[in-house]
């Protein structure tokens, strides 16, 4: 019996890992098939390459999200987080928060992603622990981005904007927290 619920368990996912691994595949290929259209752009090997690792840890942090919480609440903080995250890499690499791609500035937004990752590892990637890590991660995402207002405006409002989806992970893992303590208490 526990082995027919295991791999109907599986097999319930298995269009959305499809999906979802579909979907990384279809976003690697797009530069691809841009480079064939246009001279503007121009990855390398390298690039692919990159983005590849890139996708596939965002990949793998999904699986590992959604497996580690059945509450709706984690999941979305998850995706959240990791969305964020990845759009955090693309958006530094391609334009840069602040200034140019170049501005080494930019380089401290990876101390963003490191107090999100970080945070969760030590919080052991419990809820409310989550909670507080993407709370700190959206602090030091706004502060940058304040810090960064006299380089470039637009790019410091930009970079301040990001803080919000960080909170709002934060809000979700938080509502996950509440849940699993009001469950403990219904036990």
């Amino acid at each position: 019996m526990a082995k027919e619920a295991q791999s109907t368990g599986t097999r319930s996912w298995s269009g959305w890992r499809i999906a979802g691994w579909s979907v990384a595949a279809l976003l690697l290929l797009l530069p691809l098939a841009a480079m064939q259209l246009t001279d503007e752009v121009t990855w390398t090997g390298f690039d692919f390459a990159f983005m590849a690792v890139v996708f596939g840890l965002v990949g793998l942090g999904l699986e590992f999200l959604v497996r580690k919480s059945g509450s709706l609440a984690y999941r979305v903080g998850g995706v959240v987080a990791l969305v964020v995250s990845l759009l955090t890499i693309v958006v530094n690499g391609a334009v840069g928060m602040i200034g140019s791609e170049g501005n080494p500035y930019n380089l401290l937004f990876g101390g963003v992603l490191a107090i999100a990752l970080i945070g969760a590892i030590v919080a052991r990637f419990g809820p409310g622990g989550m909670a507080r890590a993407m709370a700190a991660a959206a602090i030091a995402q706004a502060a940058l981005g304040a810090l960064g207002l006299p380089t470039d405006p637009l790019g410091g409002v930009c970079s301040m904007a990001f803080a919000a989806p960080w909170l709002l992970a934060a809000v979700l893992f938080r509502k996950a927290a509440w849940e699993q303590v009001l469950a403990g208490e219904a036990s």
